[in-house]
């Protein structure tokens, strides 16, 4: 028996998923998260084989929750599944030690087919969203711009934003000039929409 953790923060979304993956005679759900920040500690408590993980939840993302999982040494591979199949995601997730990466939209079975293979210790990745992200490459920012552009798309002034990443407001106008430049962007709201579209925040 494969054991199952699910975290989704849509409570709909994970009725579903657990309806559907216990039809199947080897899968079992063994627990549910609704937030990030609670995976690993659920991971511990209920000890699943395979963590489903959606990108956007609150408290971290699922991409956040796989790193915790992959760093904490416990027995348990991460998937995510995502309505997000944005390849800047598919990059950072492999990266943070994720088994595989596939969109909601598959057919149960072929999901459950992904379970599989994941809890086998291989790595499963969505083939139309491996061909983005090689067209595409790596995000063009900076750990440093990425810092920065996250902490101004909420639209606070150049003082806030330059007192949440501890950096000079000359520096932060810098790192914007850079980001606005390296996306092609009107401004730093834009650049913040086309960092978020391809998965690079």
């Amino acid at each position: 028996m494969i054991r199952i953790l699910l975290a989704d923060d849509q409570a709909l979304i994970r009725g579903a998923l657990a309806a559907l993956l216990e039809m199947e005679g080897d899968l079992q759900v063994v627990a549910q998260a609704d937030r990030g920040d609670q995976v690993l500690e659920t991971v511990r408590a209920h000890r699943p084989d395979v963590a489903l993980l959606d990108v956007e939840m609150p408290g971290a993302d699922g991409i956040e929750a796989a790193r915790q999982i992959a760093q904490s040494g416990l027995p348990c591979r991460s998937l995510i599944v995502t309505t997000f199949g944005r390849p800047g995601y598919l990059r950072r997730a492999l990266e943070a030690g994720a088994s595989g990466f596939v969109v909601k939209d598959m057919p149960a079975a072929e999901l459950a087919t992904v379970v599989r293979r994941v809890h086998q210790g291989l790595r499963v990745v969505d083939p139309a969203i491996t061909e983005q992200s090689l067209v595409m490459g790596a995000s063009p920012l900076t750990e440093r711009e990425t810092d920065v552009l996250r902490a101004s798309e909420l639209g606070q002034s150049l003082r806030h934003v330059a007192q949440a990443v501890f950096l000079s407001e000359g520096t932060v106008r810098n790192h914007l000039s850079s980001i606005i430049a390296k996306t092609q962007a009107a401004n730093r709201y834009e650049a913040a929409r086309i960092a978020r579209e391809n998965g690079w925040l």
